[in-house]
């Protein structure tokens, strides 16, 4: 054989051997996305062979693989597979580095496009709230809200979404702690009325005020989950009492899904 034929051999075995390294690569990658999507904490060799339609064969040499990295583990009783803690450490890590402004800037901007009004980010400092972020439409009346200036949690749709999403017993504490002080004659203030209220938001999923905070203002909101299902911020869209009260229901859903995508970006999956 030439030295040009053994040197094209050689070159087509190396691209061959390098088409089926990253296709390996691709497949082990698979199996790892698979434990973030299914919303399962464990899985058997046959769920995630059917899943993805490998071979059974096949799908035990990549798990094989990743538990050497500690990227999964067994539990040796059951034979079912976990994600490890080398792939925790991984999450983490992405989590540290998450700019929560940086990822629902874009979907600021689309609700605020999309329902016409005022789009916020609001975040929770302790018993208080405060916007961090805002998009204002290009409109003659319009509502800007002050960034940074903290409010109570029973006041205001974006207040009402967080508190109604912290669970029973922080609902509990914070109204021992708190006075239900009224910031216009529309604020709830009353402790069993709020209750009403917060339950009712648990059950739709966003909350609304109008003029509870600000007279003259209406407003919708949404939380925002974090990879342990705990809320962390809210988006909510508001705008003048008188024009955007009669459109609240029918920009809930376009609200409802711009928290989903921000919540899947921070690893929440809902169960």
């Amino acid at each position: 054989m030439s030295t040009t034929t053994t040197t094209a051999a050689s070159a087509d075995n190396a691209d061959g051997s390098a088409s089926r390294s990253i296709a390996a690569v691709e497949r082990a990658m698979d199996v790892l996305l698979l434990f973030g999507r299914v919303g399962r904490p464990d899985l058997g060799v046959t769920e995630i062979a059917a899943e993805l339609g490998l071979t059974k064969a096949a799908v035990h040499r990549i798990l094989t693989a990743l538990r050497n990295r500690d990227l999964v583990t067994v539990d040796p009783t059951t034979r079912r597979y976990a994600l490890g803690h080398a792939a925790v450490a991984l999450g983490r890590a992405y989590l540290a580095r998450t700019d929560l402004r940086a990822i629902a800037a874009p979907e600021l901007r689309r609700l605020s496009e999309e329902t016409g009004e005022t789009a916020t980010l609001s975040i929770r400092r302790g018993d208080m709230r405060l916007y961090v972020d805002q998009v204002v439409p290009e409109q003659e009346l319009r509502l800007e809200v002050q960034l940074g200036t903290p409010y109570p949690l029973h006041a205001g749709a974006s207040s009402k979404a967080f508190l109604a999403f912290l669970g029973e017993d922080e609902i509990e504490v914070y109204l021992a702690k708190h006075a239900l002080t009224a910031l216009t004659e529309k604020t709830i203030v009353e402790d069993a009325a709020l209750r009403l209220e917060l339950a009712a938001i648990q059950r739709r999923g966003y909350a609304t005020s109008m003029g509870e905070r600000q007279v003259g203002a209406a407003s919708i909101a949404a939380p925002v989950f974090d990879h342990d299902g705990h809320v962390i911020a809210v988006l909510s869209a508001a705008g003048p009492l008188s024009r955007f009260k009669p459109r609240m229901s029918e920009c809930a859903d376009r609200l409802l899904a711009a928290a989903a995508r921000v919540s899947g970006h921070l690893g929440y999956h809902p169960g």
